[in-house]
């Protein structure tokens, strides 16, 4: 089923066995809308018992819906979807996470040359954006970022890394993304993080990022 939404952009709402729904959306923008909006909702009572809400880059899953004797909740809010009114994304008053980083990655002088830039310029157009967290997955902690202008968008590496260390920034597509662990990897490297934990079981949240989350990242020495 599709609809327009408020400013005319289509959602497209999808059956997932007998209690979930995915939702398609068009843009990593709304899709970020709307997700913010199922939070909201959730918090304030407005939507149905939902077990799970997994945002990822045009969707979001909503799963575990309804409660004992609801069998119809979700085939009920798949109706309702069409009609929400999706308030647009804004800056947030909230504080920016700041993360510390050495442009120190064995594929800056790479990047460099795809952005048409001196190396140098990696770190200071990286800092210098401030990156909102579109949705988490691949590895606990890991949140893809969203903010670098599209004419700083880079391809994957064409042949992946089979270890990236722990605290590893990388670049991929639109997304900026640090990596919680080591793990094989095929995103482009610009520097690490080395005093930020992004996953801690002990600590709560154990997330440092969460969906919507603001983050700015902040050179360790000054670019030369």
């Amino acid at each position: 089923m599709s609809a327009g939404g408020p400013q005319g952009r289509d959602l497209v709402v999808l059956p997932v066995g007998r209690h979930g729904l995915l939702v398609e959306l068009p843009t990593a923008e709304t899709t970020e809308a709307f997700h913010a909006e199922v939070l909201r909702r959730r918090a304030d009572g407005s939507l149905p018992p939902v077990r799970e809400i997994v945002p990822g880059a045009r969707t979001v899953l909503l799963d575990g819906l309804g409660g004992p004797g609801e069998p119809d909740a979700p085939a009920r809010l798949a109706r309702e979807l069409p009609h929400w009114r999706i308030p647009p994304l804004t800056g947030g008053t909230d504080t920016a996470i700041e993360i510390h980083v050495r442009y120190d990655g064995p594929d800056v002088a790479e990047v460099a040359a795809l952005w048409g830039v001196a190396p140098a310029e990696v770190a200071r157009v990286h800092a210098a954006t401030e990156f909102r967290v579109a949705f988490c997955g691949f590895a606990p902690g890991f949140g893809y970022l969203t903010g670098l202008d599209e004419k700083y968008h880079v391809p994957r590496r064409a042949n992946p890394r089979t270890k990236v260390p722990v605290g590893a920034v990388g670049l991929a597509g639109g997304y900026t993304g640090v990596y919680p662990r080591s793990s094989p990897g095929g995103w482009q490297l610009i520097g690490t993080a080395p005093d930020t934990v992004l996953w801690d079981p002990d600590r709560t949240p154990a997330a440092l990022l969460a969906p919507g989350t603001r983050v700015r990242f902040v050179p360790l020495e000054e670019p030369r």
